[in-house]
């Protein structure tokens, strides 16, 4: 199979790359991700820890990794109407908190509006853009006070 697009030729920005990186413990970059989030108008309905899943089932002995799976609803709302309801499978937007070594957690996030217009799940006209504008701002925010 070959790829429509070259992975590799893709600009963070098109995708909507953000990510930090936090001095503090894993469970306290948890907490101040989900508030920073929060604050911003996003809710968090989802949230797992795929490390512990996978050092339970597959003994993979993996270091800390959190999913939140952010979600802003009125943003949702508009964003399934604006794909004839094929963003939902991409829902929630995901941010990632892993710990890169005791003490030092990476945060990271990609638009999941902008990479679904990416792969033609999404329309690129102006009520997309609006969407991708508004979440990019709110996640902005949360970065922001990260």
């Amino acid at each position: 199979m070959t790829l429509p697009i070259d992975p590799a030729q893709i600009d963070p920005d098109e995708i909507g790359t953000q990510q930090t990186t936090l001095e503090m413990d894993h469970e306290e970059a948890i907490e101040h991700v989900r508030e920073a989030f929060t604050d911003a108008g996003f809710g968090i309905p989802v949230e797992f820890s795929p490390s512990e899943m996978l050092n339970e089932k597959v003994d993979a002995d993996r270091d800390p990794y959190y999913v939140l799976g952010a979600c802003n609803p009125s943003v949702a709302d508009r964003a399934l109407d604006a794909t004839d309801k094929r963003m939902g499978g991409l829902f929630p937007c995901n941010v990632v908190v892993w710990e890169e070594e005791p003490g030092t957690q990476r945060v990271y996030h990609v638009s999941i509006m902008r990479i679904a217009r990416l792969v033609g799940m999404a329309p690129d006209d102006d009520e997309m853009s609006d969407i991708i504008a508004e979440t990019g701002e709110l996640v902005d925010e949360a970065f922001e006070e990260l």
